[in-house]
């Protein structure tokens, strides 16, 4: 399943999203979402433990200003890396 965090992490909820992520799963940080992969933050360290494959939209990155700040243990995707996510997995569910 392709998840995708719209939202900061910081307003969501990490906690059930961490239970529901498993090794087939991809996770898509993305709009506020991308606060989520900032080095050093509490979220960061939680998706971290999880064991879905994690991904960053480096657009939504780059229009926030923190293209220096992205976790380098998590991918970055472009729109059609974004295409091919969602590609991959019929299902979909957006936090």
């Amino acid at each position: 399943m392709l998840h995708t965090l719209m939202h900061s992490p910081y307003y969501s909820d990490l906690d059930t999203l961490m239970l529901l992520l498993t090794a087939q799963d991809d996770l898509l940080l993305l709009q506020d979402g991308v606060l989520g992969a900032l080095e050093g933050s509490r979220a960061l360290n939680c998706l971290l433990a999880s064991p879905a494959s994690l991904w960053v939209l480096t657009e939504d990155v780059t229009a926030r200003g923190l293209a220096g700040q992205i976790s380098a243990k998590i991918g970055q995707v472009d729109y059609t890396g974004f295409v091919t996510l969602t590609e991959k997995h019929q299902q979909q569910i957006t936090w």
